[in-house]
């Protein structure tokens, strides 16, 4: 976490332990975990993502900060690249940083691609010089073959870790003639390491 993102981290554990003390039943109480939960993995993500900004710095994000690294010299390998994220409303900022790293734009699949758009992606992707391709976790984690790839990315952690599994095998296919890379960010000190 960057320092930012350890002042909004505590800030929303301090929040969550106040608003428990408050809860006046159980059904209550377990809301605001699960809220709480969502805000913290946004905040592990990215603080622009919890503060519903659109302004995403680089260097305010420790995970932004790694994928960079990862991503520039995935880049110099000429290598393609699955980046899964559960949040769909991070892909437009991580789609921005990836095409300044790769010079080029890849795709992006989130669940409201529709399924001709999705074939063609995916058929441009394997046969194409798109280098990455951005899917939330749910959409582009089945049904898809995507051997071009060398690299898999999970940005943020998935509830399950099997779903996380079928999402890395889109790559793990008949036809895979490459070793395969796997990279899941898991923010240190965090609720992303239980």
């Amino acid at each position: 976490l960057t320092k930012n993102q350890i002042i909004l981290y505590k800030n929303r554990i301090d929040e969550l332990e106040q608003q428990m003390n408050a809860s006046k039943s159980e059904f209550e109480a377990k809301g605001k975990v699960l809220n709480a939960i969502m805000s913290l993995k946004q905040i592990c993500n990215h603080p622009s993502q919890y503060l519903g900004k659109t302004d995403y710095q680089l260097e305010e994000s420790g995970k932004f900060v790694e994928l960079k690294n990862i991503c520039e010299n995935i880049f110099e390998k000429r290598e393609k690249v699955l980046v899964f994220t559960q949040f769909k409303e991070i892909i437009p900022a991580l789609n921005n940083m990836l095409k300044d790293i790769f010079k080029i734009e890849g795709y992006c699949i989130d669940g409201d691609t529709t399924l001709s758009v999705r074939d063609k992606y995916v058929n441009g992707f394997q046969n194409d010089d798109i280098p990455y391709m951005i899917l939330s976790v749910k959409t582009g984690g089945v049904g898809l073959n995507l051997t071009a790839a060398q690299n898999v990315i999970h940005f943020d952690r998935w509830w399950n870790p099997a779903v996380e599994n079928q999402a890395t095998d889109r790559v793990h296919r008949i036809g895979q003639e490459n070793d395969v890379m796997v990279y899941r960010f898991i923010t240190k000190g965090t609720l992303e390491e239980t």
